[in-house]
């Protein structure tokens, strides 16, 4: 967005990667591992102040595949749950009604509403630390756990989360407006 990292963006005076570590700390998990790409030092010096451990992708340019993988390989759990910085509707309850819903051995998907009514997969996105690594070993480019997820459908699980949030993410100038909201 030419404005430096989304991770760094500030959202109510902090910067974004703080406030959802906080986020998912408050709605249940135990621990938050934060991905670092551009401006590593930056970001993983905010992230481990707001309680996060980190992990630096040295290869970020190639797209999010490889900071996947390096979360993955990383992260030391049976079970993990994958969301993204950018997700500025992230909120306790909306990680808690996600726990809440995942069941051992499948993924759930936080889900929201489309055009149409129904329900479009987004993050965030508990799996099982097995199933982590597949979509990690396949994911390419800027497509993460999404073709694995597609491949997968049957065992994911959606969360209708609609009443908490609309799903959206900060990509454009014209979405930091999405920030002035929270």
């Amino acid at each position: 967005m030419g404005r430096g990292p989304k991770a760094l963006a500030p959202l109510g005076g902090e910067p974004l990667v703080a406030v959802l570590t906080r986020r998912l700390l408050e709605g249940g998990r135990r621990d938050v591992l934060v991905v670092t790409g551009a401006y590593a030092d930056e970001v993983g010096a905010v992230a481990r102040e707001a309680g996060a451990r980190v992990a630096e992708s040295p290869l970020w340019r190639t797209g999010m595949a490889v900071s996947l993988r390096v979360g993955v390989a990383a992260a030391d759990a049976p079970h993990l749950m994958l969301a993204l910085v950018d997700h500025v509707g992230l909120s306790p309850a909306l990680v808690r009604r996600v726990l809440g819903a995942h069941r051992p051995g499948r993924a759930t998907a936080a889900s929201y509403p489309g055009p149409d009514g129904r329900l479009l997969r987004r993050h965030p996105v508990p799996l099982e630390a097995a199933d982590a690594r597949a979509a990690a070993a396949e994911a390419h480019g800027d497509r993460g756990a999404r073709d694995w997820s597609h491949r997968n459908r049957e065992r994911v699980d959606l969360v209708d989360c609609g009443a908490l949030d609309d799903g959206g993410d900060l990509d454009t100038v014209a979405d930091l407006s999405r920030l002035a909201r929270r």
